[in-house]
């Protein structure tokens, strides 16, 4: 099932949690062994913290070889400002730039491992969530105006073009598995630091989460180091999650900053 609002703010709520959220702000994909040691209790508190905070959709896991690593997942602290913290303050650009800088803090393990990884839970279907991501008519709702230039098939080429026609996005369909997995290499067109920079890869994946609810995971990786790609997209991808969820949930765009 999805992750409500509660469960995030209970899991906020203990200090060591929050320890745990800024030692991965400072450097993502940590093993259980690196964290505990910045706490004086048992590997098996830390461990049940970060069971609570995985529960809870602030963190993600993933498995590279023998290890178990950790990953930070901003969505729902985003989705925490869009409904509540966004109508007491003056711009939601204000807060997504607090957010970016928390993001882009400290250094990052630059291994072979995913490097941002992120988690959403969306009240729709598999199906309705791939149209979500791939469909002209939604993406131009919450990704900026842009879309997905057809064909949609492995070995084809990726193209996000922008409203006036321009290419956003260019790279290449890896993988399309509907309405499972959807992987594609990466970019961005939209300022010359970023063309200089080589492809990197974004990979969708969508999994049932219970009756008419998604888990949508999306990972961006295969960055040779921290580019200017890399911290480009650190604050955009929490906007473009959160604006899907809320164009396939309640039929609208997320308001204007």
């Amino acid at each position: 099932m999805g992750v409500d609002d509660d469960t995030a703010f209970k899991a906020l709520a203990d200090p060591t949690r929050r320890r745990l959220l800024d030692l991965l702000f400072q450097r993502d994909g940590r093993t259980l062994t690196d964290l505990e040691s910045g706490f004086a209790m048992s590997r098996f508190g830390v461990s049940k913290h970060l069971g609570v905070l995985e529960s809870a959709g602030l963190i993600t896991t993933r498995k590279v070889g023998r290890q178990k690593l950790h990953y930070l997942n901003p969505v729902p602290i985003q989705l925490i400002h869009d409904r509540w913290v966004s109508k007491y303050t003056q711009s939601r650009a204000e807060a997504l730039a607090d957010l970016k800088a928390a993001l882009e803090s400290g250094g990052r393990s630059m291994d072979a491992a995913p490097q941002q990884v992120y988690r959403i839970f969306i009240k729709a279907s598999p199906e309705k969530v791939w149209e979500g991501i791939t469909s002209p008519a939604f993406t131009a709702r919450y990704f900026y105006g842009s879309h997905i230039e057809p064909p949609l098939e492995a070995g084809a080429p990726f193209r996000s073009l922008g409203p006036d026609g321009n290419a956003l996005v260019l790279g290449d369909i890896l993988e399309v598995d509907r309405p499972r997995r959807f992987v594609h290499t990466w970019r961005a067109q939209w300022s010359p630091a970023l063309a200089a920079d080589p492809p990197s890869r974004v990979t969708w994946e969508l999994e049932p989460a219970g009756p008419g609810v998604t888990k949508l995971t999306l990972t961006h990786d295969q960055f040779p180091g921290e580019t200017a790609t890399f911290t480009e997209v650190a604050g955009g991808w929490m906007y473009v999650l959160s604006g899907l969820k809320t164009v396939l949930e309640t039929g609208e765009p997320l308001a204007a900053g």
